[in-house]
């Protein structure tokens, strides 16, 4: 079940929703660090995040999933977001060469058919980078937060879903190391966290974002069939000998 939109925004507006978003940015950032000429798709409710990529893509698109809601974005600019069907995006084949999952994979009630959308409208050679909660996390334990919604994933679970919609992983970070905790007084030591956590590598990140290539596949020619040569089929006849009638099947009539 999807989250209403109203609940994303609002998270994102209290304090530790600002943490998230900077600490959640900052690992999209290291992964797609240039995006001039870009075309980039957001799915789920990206927004938070698009803006690092606005400015300098070619275009951004935000589109949210019917059943959580859509709100404007940006505010202050011609609107970018729109309310899809998130099995039947409205977009051409292969038109996006970059596309941004947050709060989407683990919100849907069918991943296969999300990701293999995802596919459709992704560019030859184009990537997507997933945010999702870290089953072994804190925040995936918590309802308080939209990263305690929905279904969370392990490592493997990402990489099995992945390989069975024809996308590649080629590259894992984590963040989030800090409890989802929103007392003022605690959030003061979230850059501690998120510096050892990242540190030590540890396993109880709240979310993995992981980034994953689209496969495309080389249609295998039909191998060639040797031409045989046909032999015509003889009706065997009657042929009249001295005593009687002979049967020739090498004779036509």
């Amino acid at each position: 079940m999807s989250l209403d939109v109203v609940d994303l925004r609002n998270f994102y507006a209290h304090p530790l929703g600002k943490v998230a978003r900077r600490f959640v940015g900052r690992g999209i950032r290291t992964h797609w660090g240039d995006t001039r000429g870009q075309r980039v798709l957001g799915i789920g409710y990206p927004t938070p995040y698009l803006g690092l990529f606005r400015e300098q893509a070619e275009r951004c698109l935000a589109f949210m999933p019917a059943s959580q809601g859509v709100v404007r974005w940006p505010t202050a600019r011609p609107a970018l977001a729109a309310l899809v069907e998130e099995y039947d995006l409205p977009l051409p084949d292969a038109t996006m060469d970059r596309v941004l999952l947050v709060h989407a994979l683990e919100n849907t009630a069918d991943g296969l058919s999300l990701l293999r959308e995802v596919w459709r409208v992704l560019a030859p050679s184009g990537r997507i980078l997933v945010v999702i909660p870290n089953r072994r996390g804190l925040w995936a334990r918590m309802d308080t937060t939209p990263f305690g919604q929905g279904r969370p994933y392990s490592r493997s679970q990402i990489v099995t879903l992945l390989r069975e919609t024809s996308f590649t992983p080629t590259s894992w970070g984590e963040a989030l190391y800090m409890p989802p905790i929103g007392k003022r007084w605690f959030m003061r030591s979230a850059f501690a966290w998120e510096r050892t956590g990242a540190t030590l590598s540890a396993p109880f990140a709240g979310v993995h974002i992981v980034e994953a290539t689209k496969q495309v596949f080389r249609a295998i020619p039909a191998a060639k069939r040797a031409k045989r040569r046909l032999v015509p089929v003889l009706e065997p006849v009657l042929e009249p000998v001295p005593g009687g009638l002979r049967c020739d099947p090498l004779r036509a009539e």
